[in-house]
């Protein structure tokens, strides 16, 4: 599996130095998993970066339990 099948992030060079962001915006894929595992839930995080949606949110996390189960 590969991040370009998930429809909430692209990557563009001159977005964030090409790391993977949630579409639309300049907020990295890697700040949702950072902030999860430093203690905040999910409507924190929406709080903290509102140009996130939750379905864009809820998409990541789901991409990336389905990539664990496909290695």
């Amino acid at each position: 599996m590969s991040w370009q099948e998930c429809l909430s992030v692209e990557k563009k060079p001159e977005i964030q130095s090409g790391e993977y962001v949630f579409r639309g915006t300049r907020v990295p894929v890697r700040a949702l998993f950072q902030n999860l595992e430093d203690g905040a839930s999910v409507e924190e995080f929406l709080q903290w970066f509102p140009g996130v949606t939750r379905s864009q949110a809820e998409e990541v996390l789901k991409f990336a339990e389905h990539s664990l189960l496909a290695a």
